[in-house]
């Protein structure tokens, strides 16, 4: 067999987080023979699992937004439709400078869809709140008609810098780990300044992507919804998978196998090049050949890789994603049976002695955990590391993270945790693994997949081009991989 008649109806997958699974899984769906090469020696990237004190625990995403259908379809297709569950109905609180806060549940990114909601107004005051509601009065063009906007800019323009500091700033930063000064509003919430055109202010936007317009802002058709009911209504922004949101990436590997999807951990990626019949990958003194090729590993990496052959890539490396450690503490503390601060708390980012930016009661947001752990044993996750605050990107040690997070636990749920108190821990950092999508960050994604699209037989995928969270990436590189298929 000549090497033209191996290559085709081949293709390579670099990269073994989720967006590579996904492409492979694509890729074989098409009946194409797809490799995947994982550089570290697990699967999934950032939706990975770890063990504390003989409990399986997510040690990176634990949950996915439900204002689209994608990652609720991914898991019907996979057998798992019946593990689909809600979080607890508690819901979430903000620490702000001035004291704890329920944090409204009718909103995006923070944003609020009613300024004169009760929880909104309790956060913002009444001088707040007159200010959000002017949003109605203002011209649907102010914070749309820039070609690139900031999170931060649209909504002190619109709303005021009360909505800025004490709602949206900690949503941003839990969720993305990022000053909204930093982030391109149409990368994190797209169709949100669409969405100001059509209804005419930003909060009928955010009610209208909250009733699950998204979809209709950014003009695609919308799916079916295998949802459970209890997903579906106001305040049920998210969901996850009894079992952990890991449970996904295992399910997924399994598929894979079926399809006879060849799986290859601990296999870096070296280099790639172009040959007469497709691409060529070295990884670890092995080569690779295949029709096809996908880079599925994060922007700077991905960039790296393809320069060399694609030499209009090398400007359009994104910035690096935060430095992000998670701790997490599996602690014997029947005081927190009663969720003092429902499923956990965001933090705004001028509140003083508090170094975390969010803290996640685990065991009070999944009822399967906490059946699990059983009464008076609790899981907290807090996350350290906010990109564009200098302190952030200050390593620090396991033992010194884990002293914060006594601290910033006790702190936030008023009730003291402590060393004795703890009966597992640990810590997982992710270093520049979250995309971070900078001002400007759409249009640079735009000019890779145009490049990448030219080409004809490549494929980038990946959150640093979809947008951060599961939903986008889910969604997102089935459609790729489709494209680069036709």
């Amino acid at each position: 067999m000549d090497a033209g008649a191996a290559a085709a109806g081949t293709a390579v997958v670099v990269g073994g987080g989720i967006s590579g699974l996904l492409a492979a899984r694509e890729l074989a769906r098409a009946g194409v023979r797809a490799t995947v090469l994982e550089a570290s020696g697990s699967w999934g990237g950032c939706v990975g699992s770890h063990v504390v004190a003989g409990l399986t625990l997510d040690s990176g995403a634990e949950s996915f937004a439900t204002r689209s259908s994608a990652v609720a379809d991914l898991a019907v297709e996979l057998g798992l439709a019946c593990e689909i569950v809600p979080p607890n109905p508690g819901g979430a609180w903000v620490q702000l400078p001035d004291g704890p806060r329920e944090l409204p549940k009718t909103g995006v990114l923070g944003i609020p869809a009613n300024p004169w909601d009760p929880e909104v107004r309790r956060s913002l005051g009444l001088l707040g709140s007159l200010r959000a509601a002017l949003d109605a009065l203002l011209p649907a063009s102010l914070g749309t008609a820039a070609d690139v906007t900031s999170v931060a800019a649209l909504v002190r323009a619109r709303m005021g810098s009360r909505v800025l500091d004490r709602l949206v700033a900690p949503v941003v930063g839990g969720v993305h780990s990022a000053d909204p000064a930093l982030l391109d509003v149409d990368m994190v919430a797209p169709g949100l300044r669409a969405g100001i055109r059509r209804h005419g202010s930003l909060a009928a936007a955010v009610a209208a992507q909250r009733r699950g317009g998204a979809a209709a802002e950014t003009a695609e058709p919308k799916k079916r919804d295998p949802q459970p009911a209890g997903l579906r209504k106001a305040g049920s922004a998210v969901a996850g998978l009894r079992g952990g949101m890991h449970t996904l990436v295992s399910a997924l590997l399994a598929d894979l196998r079926r399809r006879g999807v060849t799986l290859l951990s601990g296999t870096a990626a070296d280099a790639v090049e172009r040959t007469a019949h497709g691409w060529r990958v070295t990884a670890g003194g092995a080569s690779y050949d295949a029709g096809l090729l996908v880079v599925a590993v994060e922007g700077t990496a991905a960039v790296g890789l393809l320069a060399d052959t694609l030499p209009r890539l090398a400007g359009l490396r994104p910035d690096a994603g935060p430095d992000v450690s998670l701790v997490t503490l599996v602690v014997d503390l029947p005081e927190l049976d009663a969720a003092p601060r429902g499923t956990g708390v965001l933090v705004a980012p001028q509140s003083p002695g508090i170094q975390a930016k969010a803290l996640t009661h685990a065991t009070a947001k999944w009822a399967w955990l906490a059946d699990r752990t059983g009464p008076g044993t609790h899981v907290l996750r807090l996350s350290y590391g906010r990109g564009g605050d200098p302190g952030a990107a200050v390593p620090r040690s396991d033992d010194e993270l884990f002293n914060a997070a006594l601290n910033d636990a006790s702190a936030l749920l008023s009730v003291p945790v402590t060393g004795g108190d703890v009966v597992g821990w640990d810590v997982v950092r992710w270093a520049g693994a979250l995309p971070f999508a900078s001002l400007g960050h759409k249009q640079r994604v735009a000019e890779v997949r145009g490049i990448c699209a030219a080409d004809g037989s490549l494929a980038v995928v990946g959150g640093w081009l979809s947008g951060n969270g599961l939903a986008a990436i889910v969604a997102d590189t089935p459609k790729l991989v489709r494209t680069l298929l036709s």
